[in-house]
């Protein structure tokens, strides 16, 4: 596996692959797990080189403490992606990628940035847009694989795609859990054992409102599931809700043969965790 660090040893690296062969970018922060992995795999069957990212990008974090909270476990990162034969590791430092500290950067998201992920921390997705262009136009990758956990985040990806015209393709993967349901996170590095089996209950509840989604209303769900996670006393919700995929509003009603999307924040141990599930009658 190839190590970069500088734009220019990645361009001097890649360029001579495009001509004839297909790039795929997984971009993370690194505290690589098995979901991180999932990522790498689905882009080795869609490609010939796979460049994974490993920037923990400053401008989306709204807290300092939980930017400098955020593993960094960089040699077992490594590791993880030499066992799964990752072609090329990129990871800048800060000024590689923002070498004017003043830099400005402003794109239109619409309401996605006032909703949810968007209304709960203000400026993450113009810090996740800024961070994906300046990746996009280093890799200049033909497909890019998020995971499904950041649905909001994917939905945010693909406005900035849009607006700048970038020829990426999006590859939606799926949520990897543990084998108790628990949605795979670097935050969840963070949590105890105790901590762990509490979160449990952000997927209960979403199972719950999938098992019932046929047969009830967007109103009813959200109580339900609401009230599934809020009965869990070392778990502080911060938002559960049914949304509509295309635009993340609030189901009103439910319509055969279209998609859904259930929702969900909260916080454990001081840790921030967001989960999902999709829906359909």
């Amino acid at each position: 596996m190839e190590i970069l660090t500088t734009k220019k040893e990645l361009r001097a690296y890649l360029d001579t692959y495009h001509s004839h062969q297909k790039i795929a970018l997984v971009p993370t922060m690194g505290a690589l797990h098995q979901g991180h992995l999932s990522l790498i795999r689905e882009a080795q069957k869609v490609a010939d080189l796979v460049v994974c990212s490993i920037f923990v990008n400053p401008t989306q974090f709204n807290d300092p403490n939980d930017l400098e909270k955020y593993p960094r476990p960089i040699e077992q990162d490594i590791s993880l992606l030499q066992s799964i034969a990752c072609d090329v590791l990129f990871m800048p430092h800060v000024e590689e990628i923002y070498p004017d500290p003043n830099e400005s950067w402003h794109i239109d998201l619409g309401q996605l940035d006032k909703i949810w992920e968007g209304l709960h921390r203000p400026g993450h997705f113009q810090g996740v847009t800024q961070v994906v262009y300046k990746l996009f136009q280093a890799v200049k990758p033909h497909i890019a694989c998020f995971g499904q956990k950041d649905f909001q985040q994917i939905m945010v990806v693909q406005r900035m795609l849009d607006l700048t015209r970038l020829p990426v393709q999006l590859l939606i993967c799926p949520i990897v859990r543990d084998e108790e349901g628990l949605a795979l996170s670097s935050r969840n590095a963070r949590l105890s054992p105790a901590g762990k089996k509490s979160a449990l209950v952000i997927s209960k509840a979403l199972r719950a409102v999938k098992n019932d989604f046929s047969e009830s209303t967007p109103e009813v769900l959200q109580q339900k599931g609401t009230q599934i996670i809020q009965e869990e006393p070392d778990v502080k919700l911060e938002y559960f809700a049914i949304c509509e995929t295309q635009t993340l509003a609030k189901a009103t009603t439910i319509a055969h043969g279209k998609q859904y999307i259930a929702i969900a924040a909260a916080w454990v141990e001081g840790v921030r965790l967001i989960d999902n599930m999709l829906l359909y009658v």
